[in-house]
């Protein structure tokens, strides 16, 4: 001991004691990384995860990236403390694909259904209206695009999610469009690639 009550070390306790901090330090930097990095909560199975940066210059009110391949879509609220991935259902084909930039303009709880007229031309045996309730194609909620006829939904028939059965719209179990109406706002912004 020196005076003052101060510690000492020898230049072999020092060494020591750096060599063990040099090992340490890296899995102290990853474990203080780990706490501090966004929560990623994923619904689907074998989905790659997406980076929202590349795709969005900031997440101003919230962003979502649907993978109309990867067929999920990838939540980011506006201060990217977590990510959320769905599996979706996405259109039968290219030509009912619609791709690039848009926002939520309206949330509905309960939405009603009416063909599009490019539908009824397919198949004019559609009913004309169809209210809430299970017989719904849009679930129970959904977010409405700024494109015409373009929906985020749920579905009643859960077989959809995972494949391409689609008119245009992307659909999500009732469960997770639940969660994700809570999530998104009205301008929140949406990506389809």
């Amino acid at each position: 001991m020196t005076k003052n009550n101060k510690s000492t070390i020898s230049r072999r306790q020092f060494a020591t004691t750096a060599a063990a901090f040099s090992f340490a330090a890296p899995s102290v930097l990853r474990a203080q990384e780990e706490a501090t990095a966004p929560t990623v909560e994923i619904r689907a199975n074998n989905y790659s995860i997406r980076s929202w940066q590349g795709h969005f210059s900031s997440l101003r009110k919230g962003a979502i990236l649907v993978d109309t391949k990867g067929r999920a879509l990838h939540f980011w609220p506006e201060d990217e403390s977590y990510h959320k991935v769905y599996p979706v259902s996405v259109p039968l084909t290219p030509d009912l694909t619609r791709l690039g930039r848009t926002s939520v303009v309206q949330k509905r709880v309960g939405p009603d259904w009416r063909p599009t007229p490019s539908m009824l031309t397919r198949n004019p045996d559609l009913p004309n209206y169809i209210g809430p309730g299970p017989e719904n194609p849009l679930g129970t909620h959904a977010l409405y695009l700024s494109w015409q006829y373009y929906r985020i939904h749920g579905t009643n028939d859960t077989r959809k999610i995972g494949r391409q059965s689609s008119n245009g719209c992307i659909g999500l179990y009732n469960d997770d469009i639940e969660e994700l109406f809570a999530l998104a706002k009205v301008g929140t912004q949406v990506l389809l690639i």
